[in-house]
């Protein structure tokens, strides 16, 4: 059985780019085998309030869970619970180098905007590559913003095999062939973000239905009108036509045919993700009426994880020459 991991910030609020570009792949991809995972010590790289991060990390938990992942089947943690993945992702520092981390695109972007910069923010990569070895992990369902690091946790892996002996099973990066950069309604040349930078272009997953339908309605295209898949000429009118064709199945083209005016498909595709995320609010808002029972299937799910984590843990560090207790 394939064995699958992925994981998600507990930063700002989950949106339907997170949704259709890896969320909805996690709940049809979910196994015995499949780990999905809170990443609340990524959340640590910025300025964060402690009571913020500990009530979005169990929003996020419930979000997660309300979207179909069903502990039953996957298991669903919180990365902090599961100590091998800080200290698994030391030895992982020992084997990188500085100028692989500083060529990180998001690192370059990030430390450019800011005049502190953390040193989490570079060793960020490899806390994912932790992250992701630690289960012997086959597939990693990523958007397309993260293909760079997942590259570099292959190379970090086979570079550590190569030392060491065989360690690590190399990973291979997932990314769906739709939606999997989904973009600002209002500035389609920028991916849809959790950040407070765009509210009216970002279409979040627990926004009430009379919100969805507005921010699709004012949605940005342009002026010709004409219902056309075009990335690069019509960005804001292919950005809708590939959302609805990530909820339907059906290709671009076959949806634009269909419409000769921007409004109709509009309304149509508010519709469509109202009914795809309704259900999912409904059942977060259960989940969170019970705090007792989220925080026991998450602890049940950070033992379970711990089994796989700490048998991969001793064997890196065995092998890199540590003494085992």
């Amino acid at each position: 059985m394939t064995r699958i991991f992925s994981g998600i910030q507990p930063t700002g609020e989950l949106h339907l780019g997170n949704y259709l570009g890896a969320v909805r792949t996690w709940v049809r991809e979910q196994n015995a085998d499949a780990l999905y995972c809170v990443v609340d010590l990524h959340a640590l790289t910025i300025d964060v309030d402690p009571s913020v991060l500990r009530t979005k990390t169990v929003e996020l938990a419930a979000g997660l869970l309300a979207s179909g992942l069903d502990p039953e089947i996957c298991t669903v943690f919180l990365q902090s619970h599961v100590a091998e993945h800080t200290r698994l992702s030391w030895l992982l520092e020992c084997v990188v180098t500085d100028g692989e981390l500083r060529r990180m695109t998001q690192f370059k972007d990030k430390s450019a905007k800011n005049d502190v910069v953390r040193g989490g923010l570079l060793t960020y990569p490899v806390l994912m590559a932790a992250d992701v070895l630690l289960y012997d992990t086959d597939v990693v369902p990523v958007g397309d913003d993260q293909r760079q690091h997942m590259e570099l946790c292959r190379v970090i892996a086979e570079r550590f095999n190569n030392r060491f002996g065989e360690t690590f099973v190399v990973p291979e990066a997932m990314v769906p062939k739709v939606a999997a950069r989904v973009m600002d309604l209002q500035e389609p040349l920028r991916k849809m973000s959790k950040s407070d930078e765009s509210p009216q272009g970002t279409v979040l997953m627990f926004d009430a239905p009379e919100a969805i339908e507005r921010k699709f309605k004012r949605a940005v295209t342009d002026a010709d009108g004409e219902v056309r898949y075009d990335p690069a000429g019509k960005p804001g009118i292919s950005n809708l036509l590939e959302i609805y064709a990530s909820l339907t199945g059906e290709s671009t083209d076959s949806i634009a045919s269909r419409y000769t005016a921007y409004g109709p498909l509009k309304s149509d595709l508010a519709q469509l993700v109202i009914a795809e995320l309704e259900p999912i609010r409904v059942r977060r808002d259960e989940l969170l009426a019970d705090p007792a029972a989220l925080r026991e299937l998450l602890a049940k799910g950070a033992q379970r994880a711990r089994a796989t984590a700490s048998a991969t843990y001793e064997r890196a560090s065995t092998a890199m020459g540590l003494v085992a207790p």
